[in-house]
Parts: C-alpha cells; structure tokens; sequence
C-alpha cells in the first residue's frame, strides 16, 4: 500500500476542467467581485473546485490580499484552570465574525511573550491580544504595536492600549450583599496578596456594601492572604478563634475558601449552619467538590475573550473605541455555603 500524500489540487487543475483561464479560477476563488466574470461561470468554477477538493492556500491569499482572516491569542495561561474559558470565549466569538484565532502560549513571567508574538506576526494576523492569568498591569512588548492589540485581565502600564477588564469592586460588593441578605452582620475577610488590583478592588466592594448597611469593618475582621489555600486556612484560624467571631467569611478567592472550610471542619463548626462562606473566582473543579457547594463571585473569563475579540474587530475596521477600559460584571454562583442567620 501506497503512503505518499496525493498532490494538491491547485487552480490550474481547475482552470483546465473549467476551460478558463488560470486567472479567472483566481479571480472567483478569491471573490473578486470588481471583476466582470459571469455568475454562471463563478457557479462552474467553484463547484469543479469543490469536486476536485481543492483546498485554498491562505498564506497565500492573505499575501495577495494583505489580509488573513485571523486574529493571535499571546496567554500563560494555557496551564491555569480558567484558561478554557477566556479562550473558549475568544474562539467562539472569532468564529462568529468569520475569524480564526492563533494562540500562542508565553510563560508567568512573560519572558516568552516577545517570541510568541513575533511568532503570530509572521502569519500575518490581523489582530493580537494578550491575556493574563491574573488581574494586573503590564508592560507590552514593542512588536505587539505592529498590528491593533487589546489586553484580555490585564491593562496597559503606559496607558496607551485598550483592556477588558474584571469589575472587582463590584464584584466585591456582590459578596457582601449575598451575605448581608442573609443576615450576616460580623463578616470577616481573608484577601488576596495585598496591593494587587484583585485585592484592592474586592475590599473597596466589600467595604462599601457593608458600609451601605451601616456595618463596619473592624481591623480585627480583614486577614491579608495570598491567595493559597494555606494562607485560607491561616486566616480563618484567626478569625475562628476570635472572643467573638465573625458568622461569615469572603474569601479573595475559591483556593482560600477551601483553606477555611478545613479550619471550620477541624473546630467543628459547620457550613453553613454554623459559618457562611463566600468565595471569589469559581474554579468550577473546586468550588462544586467542596461540601456543600461553595458559593462563589465568578470571573468573567469567556466574556472576556469575546468581548476582546469583538473589541479586535472594530480596531482592525478603522473604528475609534470610546472607551479603552472595558469593565465586566463578576457574577453570583449561588451553590450551598451561604446560610441564614436565625435571630
């Protein structure tokens, strides 16, 4: 049995069935419209090109266009748990503006980034965009101004290109208003590594939802992690060994509240009969294992990619964006963690 691959079909094959010449097969496959060719003589054309299973080179077209049809997608994020989403998010929105995405993986601390771009630049994408595991600012590299670029949970450190972005403050107050709504009033918080946009944002939520309600949040109460589940745990025994200790817990994010529930667990106080949590995130994989169900502020990684690739697409029409920042709603998933306080 023979393996040698079969010759491609190419447009001079189509061009001596059709009896046309090569450049008129060119001109239909390539939807010249701007040339008089007969609408019969089209229909001919591209049906002899789908008997033959001729298959376009794109490179080539793209070249010949100054155009290719596709976008890149620069991320580290390609190992992290959430990254099927935004990627998810960006793939399906590029195919419904008849985009093809190229994604090109950089690592952590972004020494790859330059690479992968250089990388996509050379396919000729029409677009890039650049996406980050966490909430941050970040400093783009030169070659990513070669063509229009928007960043995906992250933000231009010099300020000059557009960003989707995460509403942590309003989703910090979400947390709160669940807990609030259920009648909590001593809450506790164990954040995100301090300073970073995540942290800053979700107490500034946090603290104005209370502070709507004329609760206020005493020192003792706000407990700096580090966004581990170790550093969960830590905080809660701090917390849970307080003379008079707060009925609800926020965590800055799912893998601390996972942290928490092993603290309660070990004390004997139960959830959420005893204690409430709310986490931030939903790691789907963690926050539904957890027992019972966390309830949890989700980051809104798949409209994210979405709405970057749509944001893409009107760069690279000409079009002016209005505002650069776009902030998304973090959404509740309410699962079983939250309980109502009996008075």
């Amino acid at each position: 049995m023979s393996t040698a691959r079969a010759r491609a079909v190419t447009m001079a094959d189509i061009a001596k069935e059709a009896g046309v010449s090569r450049a008129t097969v060119s001109f239909v496959l390539n939807e010249r419209e701007d040339v008089a060719i007969p609408e019969r003589t089209r229909e001919r054309i591209r049906g002899i090109a789908a008997g033959l299973g001729y298959r376009p080179n794109l490179a080539a077209r793209g070249l010949a266009l100054q155009r290719s049809g596709s976008y890149g997608l620069v991320t580290e994020i390609v190992t992290s748990p959430l990254a099927v989403q935004v990627i998810l998010g960006a793939q399906e929105q590029a195919w419904a503006e008849e985009r093809f995405l190229l994604i090109a993986p950089s690592d952590d601390e972004w020494q790859m980034e330059p690479a992968a771009i250089e990388k996509l630049l050379e396919q000729r994408i029409e677009g890039l965009i650049i996406a980050a595991t966490w909430h941050r600012a970040v400093v783009v590299p030169p070659n990513a101004y070669d063509v229009p670029c928007v960043l995906v949970n992250c933000f231009d450190a010099n300020g000059i290109l557009p960003s989707i972005v995460p509403d942590e403050v309003g989703g910090g107050r979400t947390a709160a208003r669940v807990l609030i709504e259920a009648g909590h009033r001593r809450i506790g918080h164990v954040t995100l590594e301090p300073g970073i946009p995540a942290q800053v944002g979700r107490l500034e939520g946090f603290r104005a939802a209370l502070a709507e309600e004329g609760i206020v949040l005493e020192d003792a109460l706000v407990i700096a992690g580090d966004g581990s589940t170790e550093s969960g745990y830590r905080g809660a025994v701090e917390l849970l060994e307080l003379d008079d200790r707060p009925t609800a817990i926020f965590c800055g994010n799912d893998r601390m509240a996972m942290g928490v529930y092993d603290a309660a667990k070990e004390r004997g106080i139960r959830i959420p009969e005893d204690l409430s949590i709310v986490g931030f995130d939903d790691q789907r994989f963690l926050a539904e294992a957890l027992r019972p169900g966390l309830t949890t502020v989700a980051l809104p990684f798949e409209e994210m990619g979405a709405r970057g690739v749509s944001m893409l697409t009107s760069l690279t029409a000409g079009s002016t964006i209005e505002n650069p920042k776009v902030v998304i709603d973090c959404p509740l998933r309410l699962r079983s963690s939250v309980g109502l306080v009996l008075r």
